[in-house]
């Protein structure tokens, strides 16, 4: 597992090292119906530090878990992600580092859908799942996630 980058995340770092403040391991908080649910993620470098791991774990609150691969695509210069879940869902996003968050999208049936990262500090971040039926005009969240660091 890697270290965490000490230095905040700015557009003059290798941005194949843009992810590394999501590596280490997470407390997750969400609120579904107005009850507080808690899961976990580890995330950490793999394959000589090319590819970041992600492993969700909805537990105790949802019967769901995820894995995901983060790798940055030099030739395209922009992050790659497949996500694939115990729901048997397949996702594949591109994107990058963009206006002080992390941010990937896909389009699927007409919609575009986007991961952000933001208000990254060291050991806390939030992620949101959106999507938008107007081109990315508007919004609607459709998972919101307090990240908080235990390791």
């Amino acid at each position: 597992m890697s270290a965490v980058a000490a230095e905040p995340i700015t557009l003059e770092l290798d941005a194949a090292r843009q992810f590394d403040f999501w590596l280490g391991e997470w407390d997750c908080t969400w609120h579904d119906d107005g009850r507080e649910q808690h899961g976990t993620n580890s995330v950490y470098l793999d394959l000589g530090g090319a590819v970041v791991v992600e492993s969700f774990d909805g537990r105790p609150s949802l019967d769901f878990q995820g894995l995901s691969y983060s790798v940055y695509d030099r030739n395209e210069h922009c992050w790659k992600q497949t996500w694939v879940d115990s729901d048997a869902n397949y996702l594949d996003f591109t994107g990058g580092w963009e206006d002080g968050a992390m941010e990937l999208r896909r389009t699927a049936g007409g919609a575009l859908f986007r991961l952000r990262w933001e208000n990254i500090e060291r050991d806390a971040f939030d992620w949101v799942w959106q999507r938008s039926d107007d081109q990315g005009e508007s919004w609607t969240s459709l998972w919101e996630i307090e990240y908080r660091r235990v390791l």
